[in-house]
């Protein structure tokens, strides 16, 4: 299921975009928002997957929403004007269609989504299947440089916000990924998630207690909806 976001000063234009999206299935609008502020607080709460966004908005425009963005959603622009067409697509946006939305663009419009959710998730499941097979290192950026760690030396993964800490026997390295990416492309055989913000290698577990797991002798919580996870792990090697 793909989490939507429409935000439109226009409750007709949200409509539209609503009765649209009815026609395909595995789509849901999580909020709707009049203005871009209302929107922020939205992201920082819900995993969204595509943001329909209106451009003549009240306080900012749709353009400069989506640009101070640290990590924007795939965007479709809605607007009467096409003015922005430029500098929409220098975001990277998935479509920009004019208003009135025919139903047939649209449509197309849902297509260039879904075709470039497949390539993505394409590529994600071969870097996971390089990693559970092939490889035993990551490369991990920071510094403007790219450092091979080895998977055998990593302790584990703390986020913070837009950031992950890898912390490994030797030392640690900042990097600008979040925690989510670090979970899709980590061997599922080596690393489990513990926690929201916690994964951990599973060789480098110490010990376990009342929610939470010892590493290096750092108590890592875990938290309530991971543990069924980790005590069938348990389960899997008594």
């Amino acid at each position: 299921m793909y989490n939507c976001l429409i935000i439109d000063d226009e409750p007709i234009a949200i409509r539209v975009i609503k009765n649209h999206l009815s026609a395909f299935t595995d789509f849901a609008v999580v909020a709707e928002c009049n203005n871009a502020l209302e929107a922020m607080s939205v992201l920082s709460k819900e995993k969204i997957d595509l943001l329909f966004c209106d451009i003549q908005m009240p306080q900012i425009t749709g353009v400069d929403f989506v640009r101070s963005l640290a990590h924007p959603p795939k965007v479709i622009f809605t607007t009467a004007y096409r003015d922005y067409a430029i500098e929409a697509f220098e975001l990277n946006v998935i479509d920009y269609l004019l208003k009135p939305i025919s139903f047939e663009r649209f449509a197309k419009a849902i297509n260039n989504f879904l075709e470039l959710e497949s390539l993505q998730n394409g590529k994600n499941s071969e870097i996971k299947e390089n990693l559970n097979d092939n490889r035993n290192f990551i490369f991990l950026k920071a510094d403007k440089k790219h450092y091979k760690v080895d998977l055998c030396d990593i302790l584990y993964f703390e986020s913070l916000g837009d950031y992950v800490i890898a912390y490994t026997i030797n030392n640690k390295i900042v990097t600008k990924e979040r925690i989510s990416f670090m979970a899709e492309t980590l061997p599922e055989s080596q690393f489990i998630q513990i926690h929201r913000s916690y994964i951990v290698s599973i060789q480098k577990i110490e010990s376990l207690g009342s929610g939470f797991v010892e590493i290096a002798k750092k108590k890592l919580p875990v938290g309530r909806s991971y543990r069924p996870v980790l005590s069938r792990l348990l389960d899997n090697n008594n």
